[in-house]
């Protein structure tokens, strides 16, 4: 996650470094962007987790067998 996020942050100061804002807006935008971008897939990642990683959930009894009317 936070590769991405450094990814993310790093072109959007390189692409500020291209339209000459001040050296200081540059470093505070592409550190929004890093921050954002890391919270961002940070709450998807324990999101997904949550919702597939069912460490406790109740337990199936698989030993429970549907009979031959059902």
């Amino acid at each position: 996650m936070t590769v991405i996020a450094t990814i993310t942050g790093f072109v959007t100061w390189l692409t500020l470094g291209l339209s000459n804002p001040e050296p200081e807006l540059r470093i505070a935008v592409g550190l929004l962007v890093f921050v954002a971008v890391e919270v961002t897939l940070f709450h998807y990642v324990v999101t997904c987790m949550r919702r597939h990683c069912r460490h406790h959930a109740p337990k199936m009894d698989h030993h429970h067998r549907l009979s031959p009317g059902s």
